[in-house]
């Protein structure tokens, strides 16, 4: 599958927010688990796809069926602060 420039940029954001899982990427881009990290060692810095992989490896919330329920997709009143 031929993903634009602007379609990998934002499945590798989706893939670094702690909050969005694996199942949300692939609804909306069709790229399955093993595919995101194939994209994200081939876009990344080999130090960042580390500390990527390290950071998302036992993620509850990076798996619809292993998050808490209380896990949401609603606002953050932290996210998007006025400075």
């Amino acid at each position: 599958m031929k993903l634009s420039l602007e379609s990998e940029s934002r499945i590798i954001e989706m893939a670094w927010e702690d909050r969005t899982p694996f199942e949300a990427i692939e609804f909306q881009f069709g790229l399955s688990e093993s595919e995101v990290i194939q994209l994200m060692r081939r876009r990344l810095k080999s130090s960042s796809f580390k500390l990527w992989r390290e950071r998302v490896s036992g993620r509850n919330t990076k798996h619809k069926y292993l998050r808490n329920s209380d896990v949401t997709r609603g606002y953050c009143p932290t996210q998007y602060k006025q400075r």
